[in-house]
């Protein structure tokens, strides 16, 4: 009976994908973006660029990734070097797992918005990500039963999902002899 009730479940979730796109330019800031406030899913959330897979990206969270970057800020998948990715995570509210991937900009990368679901863009320096800037919200993890994180960056709190996937690149970056760190500062010095 178990399982039944499980595949069930499983066939609710949908798949996705965000994307931390780093500046290969020091202080190497990470891309923010803010949700239009008309949007019927997130609406005025601070989040990180991604969205649903299409059948175009073919399974592939990577492509979903970049094509979300692209429709949201106009990069280019060819602006982007992939340093690795995450392990996904469940976003209960919406029915997703997530994947991240890790992506770092070409120095010459520029962006815009498209005005209608993103309408604001901002980057936080790398350090002020991994060197403690994350943190774990004591009242709301109380609340909420289980542990929330945030950072907060010149008068914006970031938080939920997008602080969850915060805190397991802070881990893996973190971690003894990371492979994600080396792999993001090799592509620093390309």
């Amino acid at each position: 009976m178990r399982s039944s009730v499980m595949e069930q479940q499983s066939k609710f979730w949908r798949d996705g994908a965000v994307i931390l796109a780093i500046s290969s330019k020091p202080p190497h800031g990470m891309l923010f973006v803010e949700r239009g406030h008309h949007l019927r899913r997130h609406p005025g959330e601070i989040g990180l660029p991604g969205g649903a897979a299409d059948e175009v990206d073919a399974g592939d969270p990577v492509k979903t990734a970049l094509r979300e970057l692209h429709e949201e800020l106009n990069v280019g998948a060819g602006q982007v070097r992939i340093a690795g990715t995450l392990p996904a995570i469940k976003q209960r509210k919406s029915a997703f797992v997530v994947k991240p991937v890790i992506g770092v900009l070409d120095a010459e990368a520029t962006y815009s918005i498209d005005g209608d679901e993103i309408v604001g863009v901002f980057s936080v320096p790398l350090p002020s990500i991994v060197e403690g800037g994350v943190y774990e919200d004591r009242l709301l993890s109380e609340t909420v039963g289980r542990p929330m994180y945030a950072l907060d960056f010149e008068g914006r709190h970031i938080w939920g999902f997008t602080a969850r996937i915060l805190k397991s690149f802070v881990d893996a970056w973190n971690s003894s002899s990371s492979p994600v760190r080396a792999a993001i500062e090799s592509l620093f010095k390309d």
